[in-house]
């Protein structure tokens, strides 16, 4: 699974998928917490794509953090 960090974002993309094509996401459902918000990327058939965390530095650890491929140092 292919995970992204995005520090200037703050954001996590987890993608249990290799990639995924424009326009194969076709449902959405948004997750609010206190320290952030979780979106669940799910296509026509329901399979899980992708999940996107905004506010990682409050709901994920340091260590996942650390072990995500770093897209904002391209």
């Amino acid at each position: 699974m292919r995970t992204t960090f995005d520090a200037e974002a703050d954001a996590v993309y987890m993608a249990p998928v290799p990639e995924i094509a424009p326009g194969r996401s076709a449902r959405n459902e948004v997750v609010e917490t206190s320290g952030g918000t979780v979106v669940f990327d799910f296509d026509q058939a329901g399979m899980l794509l992708g999940v996107e965390v905004l506010g990682a530095t409050n709901l994920l650890s340091g260590a996942f953090l650390a072990g995500a491929e770093r897209i904002d140092q391209q």
